[in-house]
């Protein structure tokens, strides 16, 4: 009888010993993962399968593994990889080459998500899109907007153009057929009633929606009417001036203008409204994209050479040619303009870290793209996360700006933002940690995309296959 047990039980040993050894296709093994929902630094291993996280365990677990790919990450930091909440993929069919190349950029750099917030190039980016999804083409997961909507005669080629509310219906309808995935208002020329309604009505058919915000409108009015997103600070800053209402009649009568009323909205802040401002965007759940850097670079344009920037580069000729606009209108400008612009800057700084402290959800976006001069495709939203913390933003807040609020922002948090099990093993492998300063983003060793995994010396041949002559 005991001969009879004993074999057996042999045997269902040896099978559960078996099947403790997992097999994984990708390990990331002694890591220091930084969890920035919690901000807590864990030592542990990542476990990749099919572009997705498997397992995500403490490095003194029992568990036996074996894994096609194992990357040692002793010493090193892992985080998300970081999402760029606002760039540009535009600039016309000449420029169709140059705005793919910057694809390469956002990997060189660890920019595993971007949020194309409106272009002329959507058929292109739709395809760019598809073919980085199916592993065809080196690039991040891209969120576009399309085209986007504005009045009559609008600023920038492609926008789709409302005067009445049957072609709010139109635009929204071609922006469904396309399979945007948001919706991006801007201000040139679209009226107060378009503006609000196309709101409202983008909401209705289940769309997230971000933008410009008309001065003829008051930011409690676009909140009100459901807006998702606030791009740039003009628009805060409104919302925090004890004469807003005064302003908004003034440009609804053509008494002022929209720089005309940088300096009468900034003298005006109140603390008392600004904190108002805040619970109504905490209450309603606006997010607000700061583009703090690209400020800063055009309000100095007229002070600062960028003739040897190594990312010229990387743009080609027919980038840095629509640079000149933005560039010219700057040299041109008063000096009394010159210096409202800086005192703006300055201003916008204080002001996103009154936002921060009021814990308003920021999103990190470099406004990178054609037009937008000297603000580049990739390390721009390095930089981005720096002037955060230049100006008083901990860190560990800037960094939730990029790929946790992002994934929030778009409904995404199912497959992005965090390092747990189920989501796409989009991770960035940094030297050193960013938590004790913020430059270490950009000290990268791996990039991790999906199922593909990018060492620091193919980082460094992406950008070298970058450069255009």
């Amino acid at each position: 009888m005991i001969r009879l047990f004993v074999f057996p039980l042999v045997l269902i040993l040896a099978s559960c010993k078996e099947k403790s050894v997992q097999t994984y296709d990708v390990a990331v093994t002694n890591a220091q993962v930084i969890h920035l929902e919690s901000g807590t630094v864990k030592n542990q291993n990542i476990f990749l399968v099919d572009g997705k996280i498997a397992a995500v365990q403490a490095v003194d677990s029992t568990q036996e593994f074996k894994a096609g790919t194992t990357i040692d990450a002793s010493g090193k930091y892992v985080l998300p990889g970081f999402w760029d909440n606002h760039i540009h993929l535009r600039g016309g069919d000449s420029l169709i080459g140059n705005n793919e190349n910057f694809l390469k950029l956002f990997i060189a750099n660890g920019i595993t998500t971007v949020r194309d917030a409106g272009g002329d190039l959507t058929h292109a980016v739709m395809n760019w899109k598809a073919q980085i999804a199916n592993g065809e083409l080196n690039g991040p997961t891209i969120f576009t907007a399309g085209p986007k909507i504005d009045g009559p005669n609008a600023s920038w080629a492609g926008s789709l153009e409302v005067e009445n509310e049957d072609d709010v219906v139109r635009a929204l309808d071609s922006l469904e057929a396309l399979g945007v995935d948001f919706v991006k208002i801007y201000d040139s020329r679209i009226s107060p009633e378009n503006y609000l309604n196309a709101i409202k009505e983008a909401k209705k058919r289940g769309f997230t929606v971000s933008g410009h915000m008309p001065f003829t409108v008051t930011l409690a009015e676009t909140v009100t009417a459901g807006m998702d997103g606030i791009e740039h600070l003009y628009y805060i800053m409104k919302g925090c001036a004890s004469n807003e209402s005064d302003v908004t009649e003034k440009l609804k009568n053509g008494e002022m203008g929209f720089w005309d009323a940088m300096p009468a909205l900034m003298d005006a802040y109140s603390d008392s409204t600004a904190q108002a401002t805040f619970n109504r965007l905490k209450k309603n759940d606006v997010f607000v994209v700061p583009t703090l850097h690209i400020g800063k670079t055009l309000s100095y344009l007229d002070e600062l050479d960028h003739s040897n920037d190594e990312y010229l580069s990387y743009m080609g000729q027919g980038i840095i040619k629509t640079y000149e606009g933005r560039i010219q209108s700057a040299l041109r400008a008063s000096e009394e303009a010159r210096e409202d612009r800086k005192e703006l800057d300055r201003f916008f700084g204080k002001l996103v870290k009154s936002l921060d402290s009021a814990g308003v959800q920021l999103l990190a976006g470099s406004d990178s793209g054609a037009y937008n001069s000297y603000t580049y495709p990739g390390i721009s939203l390095h930089q981005e996360l720096q002037t955060m913390v230049a100006n008083g933003i901990s860190p560990l807040n800037a960094l939730r700006t990029s790929a946790v609020n992002g994934a929030k922002f778009l409904n995404q948090t199912t497959d992005y933002g965090s390092i747990s099990e189920g989501k796409v093993s989009d991770l960035v492998i940094l030297e050193a940690n960013p938590l004790e300063n913020i430059e270490h983003t950009q000290n990268i060793h791996t990039v991790i995309k999906g199922s593909k995994i990018f060492s620091k010396s193919e980082l460094q041949e992406l950008l070298n296959t970058s450069k255009i002559d």
